[in-house]
């Protein structure tokens, strides 16, 4: 393929997406932006719908005024409209609107747990942090581990829910992991959680912007239990995120925030609460964040989430293919030809830490990179082989750099001039180090 007619359709499509940035020498260039895995800038779709709906804004539920009236149906009927962008069930699921995948993954840890710390969460070691701590002071957590490649290990999730001997309430597994950019087989996964008694909840944040994804395919040992995801990675940063799952498990207890517009009927001496989703979403809601979460999924649809796949694949595979062929780079993600992932690469550079990289980057041609452990720092510790006695040192001594990665990471709207831009710079740094360093 002749990767330099395959120009980004999309990149109109995104504010900001030529904007100038100053370099080190104070002249300007034309940002370079891939770090699309932290958060994405907003669809120019969503700026307008922003602008167009702020006329009409006005606060919702129980308001007798047009404006009102109008936000409140608006906001109600969002949630069909995320329903059936993932194919969740509109008469099983609800949509509970949040801050972002944190503040979800949060909120379901503390519905499902019981008081007692017996039921077992089987997460994985390729989890962000919000993936794993909010379950840590409730549950017993046990980790799937990975193979040498740093993908899921299916044999150890079933060997683990063996174990366990169907005590395992949850396995939450992230669809697609923000630092090497592996898909996990959900549907495969979520076959064997049920099969052992077990529901599953699949972090979404990094998949739901870059692939389709079904919670309800025909096999009903395939069904997604629970699905969160955040808006600012999908185009729409306006502070808004999504938690999916059975209304069922929301009708009983009470959410972790309860006060305004979670209750029907109050007294000093007893309450009644709502029905879900809105028992769970304490205080005046993000209205805002979603009209541009709508406008974000309506953009998406439009382009389609496989042509989005497509293109990125293409980003993905012409940058592997430059930096393997510059001496000097390590790379820490690996997929066959076929296998799926999504536009993550990470990587290092021999003898040069990986904060001088980004930094580099920044000032010399205004590209934009992230490094470190991207919040998974049991991940990266395997990635690149640190020891427990490794990580005591780091603990005892705060001040020494901390070990990490280089992340690039792919959206809609990258280029492959941008890649040629990125490797021919990384060429010069590994040739020329002192030039740089």
């Amino acid at each position: 393929m002749n990767y330099k007619l395959a120009r980004s359709n999309y990149r109109h499509l995104i504010v900001g997406a030529d904007t100038k940035v100053p370099l080190y020498n104070g002249q300007l260039t034309t940002a370079i932006n891939f770090d699309n895995a932290a958060s994405t800038p907003p669809f120019v779709s969503v700026i307008e719908e922003i602008v167009k709906f702020s006329a009409m804004y006005s606060s919702i539920h129980r308001g007798t005024g047009y404006k009102s009236q109008f936000s409140s149906n608006l906001f109600e009927e969002a949630r069909s409209i995320v329903l059936k962008f993932v194919n969740a069930d509109p008469l099983q699921d609800t949509v509970i609107f949040v801050k972002n995948t944190t503040e979800a993954i949060n909120k379901l840890a503390y519905r499902l747990w019981e008081g007692k710390k017996k039921s077992v969460i089987l997460s994985t070691c390729m989890e962000h942090h919000s993936n794993d701590l909010p379950w840590r002071n409730k549950f017993q957590v046990d980790y799937v581990q990975i193979d040498p490649y740093g993908k899921l290990s299916l044999e150890d999730l079933e060997s683990k829910l063996i174990k366990h001997k169907g005590n395992v309430k949850l396995v939450t597994v992230t669809g697609a992991s923000n630092v090497t950019g592996y898909v996990t087989p959900i549907h495969k996964i979520a076959e064997l959680a049920h099969r052992y008694r077990a529901k599953i909840l699949v972090d979404g944040a990094q998949l739901v912007p870059h692939n389709g994804i079904n919670m309800k395919p025909e096999n009903p040992l395939h069904h997604i239990d629970y699905l969160a995801f955040s808006a600012h990675k999908m185009y729409a940063p306006f502070g808004i995120g999504v938690l999916i799952g059975p209304k069922e498990t929301f009708r009983q207890g009470i959410s972790e925030i309860v006060g305004g517009g979670t209750a029907e009927t109050v007294t000093h001496d007893w309450v009644v609460w709502d029905n879900p989703p809105h028992k769970e979403e304490a205080g005046s809601p993000n209205v805002m964040g979603v009209v541009a979460l709508v406008a974000a999924i309506k953009t998406l649809t439009s382009i389609g989430m496989k042509n989005i796949d497509h293109y990125e694949t293409q980003l993905t595979n012409y940058t592997n293919s430059k930096l393997k062929s510059i001496p000097g780079i390590t790379l820490y993600s690996q997929t066959a030809p076929n296998e799926p992932r999504i536009g993550v690469i990470p990587f290092n550079i021999k003898g040069i830490a990986h904060e001088q990289v980004a930094t580099i980057l920044s000032n010399q041609a205004g590209i934009a990179v992230r490094t470190g452990c991207f919040c998974t720092q049991p991940y990266i510790q395997k990635l690149l082989s640190i020891s427990s006695k490794q990580m005591d040192f780091y603990r005892n001594n705060t001040n020494t750099s901390r070990p990490g990665v280089v992340r690039i990471s792919f959206g809609l709207y990258n280029d492959f001039a941008e890649i040629d831009a990125l490797t021919q710079l990384l060429e010069k740094i590994i040739k020329h180090p002192r030039t740089y360093i």
